[in-house]
């Protein structure tokens, strides 16, 4: 069963705002990262290369949570709960795209590496809102 963002949890999604990612590492133990997102739809959107934690914790068990929490509105936030897909293709242009929102310009963290970038797609199954 999926769940759908409303406008307002999209935009946050959307906007300049840090999230952190919860996967499962192998001894069951929940690892963090902060990443950048977007949505597409109401599915939410992150980048991350093959080989990282998060890649292969997700690789093994799909199931992820993602927070965003504005700095602006530190008692709001917006939990999404659910599974992610990923593919390659794409993969370089949504850290670029990424990088112009968050940075102002494309991505220079893979410069002379052999990473690989995916997408990775986290489809809504719960929804948890405060002040959003």
């Amino acid at each position: 069963m999926t769940a759908d963002l409303t406008p307002a949890q999209r935009a946050l999604f959307d906007a300049k705002n840090f999230a952190t990612i919860a996967t499962i590492n192998p001894d069951g133990q929940p690892q963090l990262s902060v990443v950048w997102c977007k949505t597409d739809g109401d599915d939410v959107l992150i980048s991350t290369t093959i080989g990282r934690r998060k890649h292969r914790n997700m690789l093994r068990d799909p199931r992820v949570t993602i927070l965003v929490n504005p700095a602006d509105k530190p008692y709001s936030y917006v939990e999404v709960r659910g599974r992610v897909t990923m593919v390659e293709e794409g993969g370089r242009e949504l850290i670029d795209e990424l990088a112009q929102q968050y940075l102002g310009g494309r991505y220079p963290g893979d410069d002379g590496t052999d990473n690989v970038r995916v997408i990775v797609r986290i489809t809504p199954e719960h929804i948890v809102a405060m002040g959003i």
